[in-house]
């Protein structure tokens, strides 16, 4: 299992490379931020190991960076930075744990075995569609590396259409589930919502992702991750 270790301090940095590899993880280590956001971006990694003060770019900052082009990894941060508003913030950037050096590694050691189980609970976090990515972590879109700026009610209507693509959505269930309605056949309603998320996530491009069923519904053909 391949971990992504961002520490600067060198020495600290071999010594906790060389440990979790005597306990069967393979490590990759960056001494920077920007270099650790580099190797991230990859997404090849089943958890990062995060220092808060880096040269370049910061472990929260890099963090951020991350989840906003929907890369979902685990993170582990690994600081001396002990105050409560500190760990608070990295927890509420998606950090999944927060560890206070100096430290015992048998404790670091529980910790990522737990964040590495958790990670593999949870199933997947982005789904992936051609050139589009929805990020329900983030509630963030991308389509062919451009962020799209959609209203709560469009991601969720968009959300709702991805995850289940390659099946037909009925204007029924749209409504029901966007709007908690009893639908009565009007579809009005729907299909203007429709209208608004194609707007933006089908008209400047030339795939056009969402597909009408006339007299049903709509659907979002399967795409390839």
């Amino acid at each position: 299992m391949k971990l992504l270790l961002v520490e600067d301090d060198h020495r600290a940095a071999q010594i906790l490379e060389r440990s979790l590899r005597e306990h069967g993880f393979s490590v990759e280590v960056a001494h920077d931020g920007l270099k650790g956001l580099e190797l991230g971006k990859s997404g090849s990694f089943a958890c990062l190991i995060l220092d808060v003060m880096l040269p370049g770019m910061d472990g929260f900052s890099l963090l951020w960076e991350l989840r906003a082009v929907g890369v979902n990894t685990p993170v582990m941060f690994l600081t001396a930075r002990d105050t409560l508003p500190d760990k608070v913030r990295g927890l509420e950037l998606g950090g999944g744990d927060y560890l206070v050096k100096p430290f015992a590694f048998s404790e670091l050691l529980l910790r990522i075995n737990n964040l590495l189980v958790r990670g593999s609970a949870a199933g997947p976090k982005t789904w992936v569609n051609g050139d589009l990515t929805v990020n329900p972590f983030q509630r963030k879109v991308y389509r062919g590396g451009d962020r799209i700026d959609l209203s709560s009610q469009e991601y969720s209507l968009l959300e709702l259409l991805v995850r289940n693509a390659g099946h037909i959505v009925t204007r029924t269930r749209i409504a029901e589930e966007l709007w908690e309605l009893s639908y009565q056949g009007d579809p009005n309603l729907v299909d203007a919502a429709v209208r608004r998320l194609r707007k933006k996530v089908d008209d400047p491009y030339l795939r056009k992702i969402i597909q009408t069923r006339r007299g049903v519904g709509y659907m979002v053909e399967s795409g390839h991750d």
